[in-house]
């Protein structure tokens, strides 16, 4: 197995291992809380569809990995790569959409603007985010179910030792990848990028102000406003990061194209549910206190046992 092939492998099993178990400790303490109390917060809703949608992302993108190192033949049946590719584009720019709206109440819960826009915007993600999450969901679900039906066989010729070679492989059509990629990526990315920036400078201005007030009030705490912009700077970092090497993978000339960039495209791709998981953990002191709770009751109890 060549070192490319290797790397997949290596990649789709680390992220089977790390993203699966962090995710499920992720839905099994918000559907717990939903037991116990019947409601969780916006953040908490945002955080629990997260953690269902990267289950399934990292399930899918694990999948197509193995196929890709183990059994190109089964990849290369024209259903199974539409399916998979369909459904991982589904869950991909819905998680880009989840992040949107995590932005989004970040925002309208830190800025505290007066302007009717937001006042009207921060009602809607308080009072109907359910909705919107599922409206949501069945947008992106009609945008990229006909995906399955514009994949076409394309063969390249290239040369290779002096003789003419071939490399047969499927595509999805420009026409669909395009309008796709503009309303499932790009469109949330750039929203949620002037969120982070509106969050941003207001918060410097707060500051600001408090610094140079003479009243003598005491500093408000901040450290969950830093903590939500942190949250959502690394999210976009981590969709910055695909975007490059996914722009990389299309730009580049012939077949036999350095394997560095398909290895780190590859990677990228397999691990962010993973990093993404320990980005949801850093936001949420809840989150890692009821799990650390809990690993620590269960340690205590086999001990005592």
């Amino acid at each position: 197995m060549s070192p490319f092939f290797l790397s997949i492998l290596v990649s789709s099993v680390l992220g089977l291992g790390l993203a699966i178990p962090s995710y499920t400790c992720i839905v099994m303490v918000y559907l717990d809380i939903i037991r116990k109390k019947g409601k969780l917060s916006p953040t908490d809703v945002i955080f629990l569809a997260k953690g269902i949608v990267n289950i399934f992302l990292q399930c899918v993108m694990s999948l197509q990995g193995m196929l890709f190192a183990f059994s190109l033949e089964i990849l290369y049946i024209r259903q199974v790569y539409a399916f998979l590719n369909t459904s991982g584009y589904f869950l991909t720019y819905y998680s880009f959409w989840l992040t949107f709206w995590l932005s989004i109440h970040y925002c309208t819960t830190i800025t505290n603007l007066s302007y009717g826009f937001f006042i009207w915007l921060k009602r809607i993600v308080s009072n109907f985010l359910n909705q919107l999450l599922f409206l949501t969901a069945l947008g992106i679900f009609i945008l990229t179910v006909p995906g399955f039906w514009t994949v076409y066989e394309e063969i390249i010729q290239f040369s290779e030792n002096s003789t003419e070679a071939s490399l047969t492989r499927y595509r999805a059509s420009l026409s669909y990848v395009v309008p796709v990629t503009t309303l499932g990526g790009i469109l949330p990315f750039c929203l949620s990028l002037l969120s982070l920036v509106l969050t941003f400078s207001f918060l410097l201005r707060h500051v600001w102000r408090v610094k140079n007030n003479d009243s003598g009030s005491t500093r408000p705490n901040l450290q969950a406003h830093v903590t939500a912009l942190r949250t959502i700077f690394f999210l976009l970092l981590i969709f910055t990061f695909l975007c490059i090497t996914r722009v990389l993978m299309f730009i580049r000339s012939s077949p036999t194209f350095t394997e560095l960039i398909p290895m780190a495209n590859w990677s990228l791709r397999l691990l962010s549910p993973s990093v993404e998981g320990a980005v949801l953990f850093q936001a949420s002191n809840k989150l890692r206190r009821i799990i650390l709770r809990r690993f620590w009751i269960r340690s205590w109890r086999n001990s005592e046992t």
